[in-house]
């Protein structure tokens, strides 16, 4: 977690507990036990909002999680607390969401690797599909990047290929757009490679900056910092166009080699909510948008908006989720045993 995004996620937690306390002194939060669904949304919110993020405190996920109920909470007067319940890439997390009330008290921003990359990794009884949720509105797009050491001399993926060597990379863990942009990298450019699996971001950069291994992919708000201080050198981005963070950082694609696999992030609540309260949802999304705190906090974290509406997300979902299957089956990689 980088000095920017670890000051952000304080000053993001202080100031939602601030709201609290301003909006229950003044009488604005409302604890009580109305419905709100019943009546179609007319009523909602009577009580405050849970907001579960299926991360630990601190990472990407938390941090959108927390600025985003920090800005719904305020638009619709009511406290809306995060709870963070990390584990298997946020399936936990979808699977209570899930089975909690179509009332809109329950919501939660996920992440799209859980629906289009981690089905191709478990069994189909541990996968997660789009369908079981009602998508209200997309958030934002986090890029990935693939970068190495110094010590190693690459400034590009034909460096790497030019080396000869087996490449070690490391990963983030099973169903990410990091081991999939990876395995699809080494794939396509016909580099050997071998996985070495960290539980997580920060063990995995820690190994790439200390050279215990040759290469890894990574957001790009995880990388940053090092990149600019030179700590570490960027040898592509997987997005469609050159990210505006990383000017000078060629895509995979304009390298010759067409891996896009990017990150993004949605407001999900359970099937079956009522679509006035999603429209209150839909509302305070982008109120907390157009301000000017949310668009720094975007900024400070290398976030790309991606603020679109739930069909437009869902529709994307499948079509990366049908488009990543093809190129897993294309090249024979199994991320299951490619962990």
């Amino acid at each position: 977690m980088t000095n920017v995004a670890t000051r952000t996620r304080i000053a993001t937690v202080a100031g939602a507990a601030a709201l609290a306390l301003a909006l229950s002194a003044c009488g604005g939060v409302k604890t009580g036990s109305g419905g709100g669904a019943a009546s179609g949304g007319s009523d909602y919110p009577a009580k405050s909002i849970e907001m579960t993020v299926g991360a630990s405190a601190g990472g990407s996920s938390d941090l959108i999680s927390r600025a985003m109920s920090k800005g719904m909470g305020q638009a619709l007067g009511v406290a809306m607390p995060v709870v963070n319940k990390p584990g298997a890439n946020g399936a936990l997390v979808a699977k209570e969401l899930q089975n909690a009330a179509p009332d809109g008290y329950s919501i939660a921003v996920q992440n799209a690797s859980l629906f289009a990359i981690t089905p191709l990794a478990v069994s189909e009884s541990e996968a997660v599909k789009a369908d079981d949720f009602d998508i209200v509105y997309g958030v934002s797009r986090d890029d990935y990047v693939l970068a190495t050491n110094p010590k190693t001399g690459w400034k590009s993926i034909d460096d790497m290929k030019a080396s000869g060597k087996t490449i070690r990379y490391g990963t983030t863990g099973v169903g990410t757009g990091a081991q999939l942009n990876s395995a699809l990298t080494f794939a396509t450019a016909g580099i050997k490679a071998t996985a070495v699996p960290f539980d997580g971001g920060a063990p995995n950069l820690t190994a790439l900056l200390g050279n215990q291994v040759d290469v890894s992919t990574m957001q790009v708000g995880e990388a940053i910092e090092n990149i600019r201080a030179g700590k570490l050198v960027p040898l592509a981005v997987f997005s469609a166009e050159r990210v505006k963070y990383l000017p000078d950082v060629p895509t995979a694609k304009e390298q010759g080699y067409d891996v896009q696999v990017s990150q993004y992030r949605f407001i999900t609540t359970p099937k079956g909510t009522p679509q006035a309260v999603k429209d209150k949802l839909v509302e305070a999304a982008k109120k907390t948008f157009a301000t000017d705190e949310y668009k720094k906090f975007n900024e400070q974290n290398n976030l790309t908006p991606l603020e679109l509406p739930g069909s437009e997300i869902a529709s994307r979902l499948k079509a990366d989720l049908e488009s990543n299957t093809a190129k897993l089956k294309q090249f024979g990689i199994s991320l299951a045993s490619n962990s």
